[in-house]
């Protein structure tokens, strides 16, 4: 099932198959708690804010959080009178059929029409469950971008890789790192170019430690053995905490009639955001 594509469209297209000319950005992983919606909605607004069309599909509508975001976005912006950039968005739930095969067929289809409905935007990005399902799966496998949030410890980069406890080295990938090279794999074999893959270390401490420095060395090896880019990601900040409830980003604090300061410590955050669009190559 689709929610309706809010932001001007009132329901997806449901026609023939378009080209598809957006670069598509997946952000994935299989562990929540990784501020992944939270940098999905910095890096759509940031997009947004550079003059860019910008799909937004929520892959996780049971959780919902990105739908949540952006919603809270939309009423906010209505209650304040404020004329703040959206996307278009929708969600896509799991298939309730109890078949197998018409389930994953179901999903396949339902996200194929949710990007084609958003087919003339500049970029789409997608936000997966924190769990392995079908449709996570089939969201990876159109990533042009796929980028990998996680906390900065090795619990968290269990996600990407079994290390040896001793030199930290990479003894074997993980059940995710299989299915995102397979993903790649499937892409390939449709036309299309392997995912740029991304990993950013949410949550960094503000200090080295030991533990960060190992995980230099871990994710290093990590970076050569499956071909990953690594990328500085976001410190822990209460701010992004209570930007939710408003649906507001760091990139909309300087705007006139937001009711949020703007301190030396959102903006340490916003040059933080600002760093990953680059690496994204915005």
């Amino acid at each position: 099932m689709i929610s309706a594509v809010y932001s001007g469209v009132s329901a997806l297209m449901r026609g023939s198959e378009q080209v598809c000319n957006a670069t598509v950005i997946v952000f994935g992983n299989e562990k929540g708690g990784t501020g992944k919606s939270t940098t999905a909605m910095h890096v759509i607004v940031g997009l947004l804010r550079e003059g860019y069309t910008v799909g937004a599909i929520d892959l996780d509508a049971r959780q919902g959080t990105l739908t949540g975001y952006l919603d809270n976005r939309r009423s906010y912006a209505a209650q304040q009178k404020l004329r703040l950039p959206q996307p278009l968005y929708s969600a896509i739930e799991r298939s309730g059929q109890r078949d197998l095969d018409v389930a994953e067929k179901e999903e396949n289809e339902n996200l194929s029409h949710a990007i084609d409905a958003m087919a003339n935007c500049d970029y789409i990005v997608l936000d997966t469950p924190g769990s392995a399902n079908h449709l996570s799966r089939e969201g990876h496998s159109h990533a042009d971008i796929l980028i990998t949030p996680i906390n900065d410890s090795f619990v968290d980069l269990d996600l990407l890789g079994h290390m040896d406890p001793t030199t930290h080295k990479m003894v074997e990938p993980s059940h995710y790192s299989a299915m995102v090279e397979e993903q790649k794999q499937r892409r390939v074999r449709r036309g299309g170019e392997p995912a740029d893959w991304i990993v950013i270390r949410n949550r960094l401490a503000p200090l080295t430690s030991r533990n960060s420095r190992n995980m230099d060395v871990a994710l290093a090896d990590l970076s050569q053995n499956l071909g990953i880019r690594l990328v500085p990601g976001i410190s822990e900040r209460v701010i992004f905490r209570e930007l939710f409830l408003k649906g507001l980003t760091l990139f909309d604090l300087r705007d006139e009639g937001i009711e949020a300061p703007l301190t030396m410590s959102h903006l340490a955050a916003l040059q933080e955001v600002r760093d990953l669009l680059r690496a994204i190559g915005v």
